[in-house]
């Protein structure tokens, strides 16, 4: 079905146009005529599938279908790149519209940001922004919303904690699965490094001399790991940009940019650059540390492979990260292949086999053993 037969206004139909929109996403195709329809959504789709635009469009036209003056849309995001990301695809699928989108965010200043709350209502990313803790805000909001509305909620992963919220948020949404909540972008090849923790930063720069790499972002568990990773590869040479949350406001924007135009061919970044980062031409995502939550790896993973993409997926593992590991495969319900770099001068030697699962006799003993020893 092209995007013509979606029963979109016209002006929204030649702006899909003019983006290249020739057909919808899966995850479009199903959730704008329910959107157009007035009905809550609950939606699952894999990173890079549209999600925004499938949002954005209903939206779009639903103003121009009923205009009227003031704030119409809420939409709520979890990071600052995100709801960037996202006052963009609003502009870009309403550049044939006279309306208008501002963005509220933290690091900057407030002047010209107060605006009223109205009827409509997003969550986008839902389950990152539950797990940053902004339950009581979505909470405090809803509560300031009229009862009749129109609320959406969209999200790459659905935990269990997204569906608490859309079981007070929502009223008897249409649920969309395109995909399994938990699964990886076809497209994306997964390998596993096994390294010792003291060599990662050692190993990393081998690999990165010994690979062709396009353009890489390279996540690390903490602020100040990202800052030293980042330092020491400029310091050899390496084009490499720097994004957490102790970074300006300014200074997140400018590393954005750079990345985004491939003047910086490497970003260093936590996980707040892991969600709604859109940048086609990323070849590589690097885990130089393991996520904690399995959710997380699969939204750090979906930024390559962006609209039905292929991309590379690399993750450094110590012999301290395989739980979280072991969660993640779990999680997708893949076991990913070990790799060793040739030539490396390995301080252990990488353990290429996944540890075999425990039986049910080995978790009694070890439970024995330990009830026996508090015991004494």
């Amino acid at each position: 079905m092209p995007f013509s037969k979606l029963g979109l206004h016209p002006d929204l139909t030649r702006a899909a146009k003019s983006l290249g929109f020739i057909e919808p996403t899966p995850i479009q195709a199903q959730a704008i005529p329910l959107a157009l329809k007035g009905e809550d959504l609950l939606g699952c789709a894999q990173t890079g599938s549209g999600k925004t635009a499938a949002f954005a469009f209903p939206i779009l036209h639903h103003l121009l279908e009923h205009p009227r003056p003031g704030l119409r849309v809420l939409i709520l995001v979890p990071t600052r790149e995100l709801a960037a990301q996202v006052e963009k695809m609003f502009s870009d699928c309403g550049r044939f519209t006279p309306f208008k989108t501002a963005v509220v965010i933290g690091g900057v200043s407030y002047h010209g940001q107060r605006q009223s709350l109205a009827q409509g209502l997003v969550l986008d990313e839902a389950d990152r922004m539950l797990d940053m803790g902004f339950l009581p805000d979505i909470r405090n909001i809803l509560s300031r919303l009229p009862r009749q509305r129109q609320t959406m909620l969209f999200s790459a992963t659905l935990a269990p904690e997204v569906e608490h919220v859309a079981a007070f948020a929502l009223h008897h949404p249409h649920r969309i699965e395109i995909s399994r909540p938990t699964s990886v972008a076809e497209g994306i090849s997964q390998v596993i490094y096994p390294i010792t923790q003291t060599q990662k930063t050692e190993f990393l720069i081998a690999w990165l001399k010994a690979t062709q790499i396009h353009s890489g972002l390279i996540f690390c568990r903490t602020k100040h790991g990202a800052d030293r990773l980042a330092t020491r590869l400029n310091a050899l040479g390496f084009s490499v940009g720097v994004i957490h949350s102790n970074r300006s406001q300014p200074q997140r924007t400018a590393a954005m940019d750079s990345f985004r135009a491939g003047r910086t061919k490497l970003l260093v970044a936590t996980d707040i650059a892991a969600r709604g980062i859109d940048v086609r031409q990323i070849s590589h995502v690097i885990n130089y540390d393991l996520p904690r939550h399995p959710e997380d790896y699969v939204h750090r993973v979906g930024r390559t492979a962006r609209a039905y993409g292929v991309g590379d997926a690399i993750t450094l593992m110590a012999p301290d990260e395989q739980t979280f590991l072991t969660a993640i495969e779990r999680f997708t319900g893949a076991t990913f292949p070990r790799a060793v770099l040739p030539d490396f001068p390995y301080q252990a030697p990488p353990m290429l086999a996944p540890p075999k699962p425990k039986t049910l006799g080995q978790i009694r003993w070890k439970n024995f053993r330990r009830s026996f020893r508090r015991s004494r």
